[in-house]
């Protein structure tokens, strides 16, 4: 029945035009109710309907991205591109090109096997380049082109260096119809002790032009030089999704160096295109989005040590030690948020684990159970070689209802000169590896 309709039917069966008014007023302001309920906006009734528990339900290697970049790297015709490296982010450009970006890397050829030692091994000189951060071009068939020149973002200082990590393809303000490529970078420090891989210092971002990818300019959004205690500086970027009109930027502390079992977890917001604005970040201080960043709270912390209730996004009490590593992922399934990173505890440098969320903010389930990802076949033993920072790869084409995760492999050693030394005799052991994940109802 129509609105009309019901009006109708309301003067014919109330008694008295007086009565027959106050009815048809009453329905009026009625309909007029359910349809403001209808339309306000940040409805999100019908996400919430979608959102169920998701867990991996399988997985296995993807062999085609695995060898695509064993190709690109074992190169011999290529003396001045990427061979090696870690932090692994890829974003889509609207020409359909991929670009893949990295963090510590390393350039010049890969000598085929045996290497020096004599192992079956492809290999690279002790001289090779060793570079903070990388970009490695992918055409839309798959195929890696090219690297760009390298450092692709500039030392800011001596002693200090740039990591880039999440990245997207926004307007160039809010509204405007060019687009860009913004970067979020991490700018660290020389460090010693526990922060023998660099002190965490500043967020940044990095707008690059399109198509060409010329760096335009770096912005700081977040100093966290002032707060004393390292292991409480919190650097975003690991994962940004788009949601209602914002961008969705996650990020960590480095809470293992300080010899906690887990780092925790914060998400800000910033209105689409709007990353480069340091005035237009927002973060989650437990209760609502503030521009206050020194008021953030985690969503998701370690649960030795609860940063609050459930239903604030902190951590809940009881179960398996909970908190993510300092660099994890985030993907939406219908309206279930799912962040991966490896296991809190003794499992974080072999198991990647996952929580599921109804909203960025949480609260987080989880974690649920973990698998074990492969490392390369001519690796060194297990206890010898590490598996670290997950990223999901959502414009990477996949099988039909899977998901592509990377995950970086290095050799574990606490002298990096050491570590450095394993993966230049083989250098399969400091390349991203790739698995297809398929998700699956279920805590």
């Amino acid at each position: 029945m129509t609105i009309a309709e019901r009006v109708r039917a309301a003067e014919v069966g109330v008694g008295g035009p007086r009565r027959r008014g106050l009815g048809l007023v009453l329905l009026l302001v009625l309909a007029l109710g359910a349809a403001l309920l209808v339309a306000l906006p940040g409805d999100d009734s019908d996400d919430k309907a979608a959102c169920a528990p998701r867990k991996v339900g399988a997985w296995e290697p993807d062999e085609r991205t695995n060898g695509e970049f064993t190709r690109y790297g074992d190169d011999p015709a290529r003396t001045d591109d990427w061979t090696g490296g870690d932090g692994t982010h890829s974003v889509r450009l609207p020409d359909g090109r991929l670009l893949w970006l990295f963090s510590d890397s390393y350039l010049g050829p890969v000598h085929p096997p045996p290497n020096l030692s004599g192992q079956p091994h492809s290999w690279r000189d002790q001289s090779a380049p060793f570079v903070r951060n990388s970009a490695v071009v992918m055409s839309r068939s798959g195929r890696l082109e090219r690297t760009l020149p390298a450092p692709v973002f500039p030392d800011p200082g001596p002693g200090q260096w740039r990591w880039p990590v999440a990245a997207k393809v926004e307007p160039r303000s809010p509204g405007a119809d060019e687009k860009v490529l913004r970067v979020l970078l991490w700018s660290r420090a020389t460090g010693t002790g526990p922060w023998i891989y660099g002190v965490p210092t500043a967020t940044e971002v990095a707008t690059l032009s399109l198509p060409d990818l010329r760096v335009e300019g770096i912005t700081e959004v977040s100093d966290q030089s002032g707060v004393q205690d390292p292991a409480h500086r919190v650097l975003y970027g690991t994962a940004a999704l788009d949601d209602d009109g914002h961008t969705y930027v996650f990020g960590g502390n480095d809470g293992k160096a300080a010899a906690k079992p887990a780092s925790d977890a914060y998400v800000a917001r910033v209105p689409d295109g709007s990353l480069a604005d340091p005035d237009a970040w927002e973060y989650w201080d437990g209760e609502r989005f503030t521009d206050r960043g020194g008021s953030a709270e985690p969503v998701l912390g370690d649960g030795a040590t609860p940063q609050g209730s459930a239903g604030r996004g902190g951590a809940e009490s009881g179960g398996p030690t909970k908190g993510v590593g300092s660099a994890f992922t985030v993907v939406r399934e219908e309206g279930t948020w799912v962040l991966f990173t490896m296991a809190a505890g003794a499992e974080g440098l072999t198991t990647v684990t996952s929580y599921w969320s109804c909203g960025p903010t949480g609260p987080w389930h989880g974690p649920a159970k973990g698998f074990a990802p492969p490392l390369p076949q001519d690796s060194a033993p297990e206890k010898d070689a590490a598996v670290y920072n997950p990223q999901a790869h959502p414009d990477v084409a996949a099988r039909k209802g899977r998901l592509l995760l990377s995950y970086d492999v290095n050799w574990l050693d606490a002298t990096p000169q050491v570590a450095a030394s394993h993966v230049t005799r083989n250098v399969s052991l400091y390349r991203p590896r790739f698995v297809q994940l398929r998700l699956v109802r279920g805590d």
